[in-house]
């Protein structure tokens, strides 16, 4: 979800001048309602794939908080457009922050990932690098194709 929002702010930001902040704000929650909505059934279809039936009421809380979940990433972001929307800056300065934020926040998760393994320091360093030429590309095919 981190890196779509941040996809999602990085287009936005290329067409700040013209955007309210509302609108920058109801385009970040559509979009991850969206994608959150997506990855939940995708979760649910690969569980009947699996095990042939729906999932218990167990199981599916488990499925619908990591799938909704996600949704904390966009609190930063919606946050700081919010702050444009009272007055407080500009939407281009408040997509710009929440694209930093957003950046920051996929270093800590990579930085999670990688902390506890066996790994040495140079392969942690490597497998991070990995992850954030990963991120860019994704970034990059998400921007392009907007």
């Amino acid at each position: 979800m981190t890196f779509v929002s941040l996809a999602v702010v990085l287009t936005l930001n290329t067409h700040a001048t013209h955007l309210s902040a509302r609108t920058a704000a109801a385009t970040l929650v559509v979009t991850a309602l969206g994608t959150v909505a997506a990855a939940f059934a995708a979760d649910l279809v690969s569980h009947l794939a699996v095990h042939g039936v729906l999932p218990g009421s167990t199981e599916l809380r488990q499925m619908l908080r990591v799938s909704f979940g996600a949704l904390g990433s966009v609190v930063a972001p919606l946050l700081l457009i919010g702050l444009a929307g009272a007055g407080a800056w500009s939407v281009t300065g408040a997509l710009t922050a929440a694209s930093a934020v957003l950046t920051v926040t996929l270093g800590v998760v990579g930085w999670m990932g990688v902390r506890r393994t066996d790994l040495t320091a140079l392969q942690k360093l490597a497998a991070l690098g990995v992850l954030a030429l990963l991120g860019i590309v994704v970034i990059a095919l998400k921007l392009l194709a907007h």
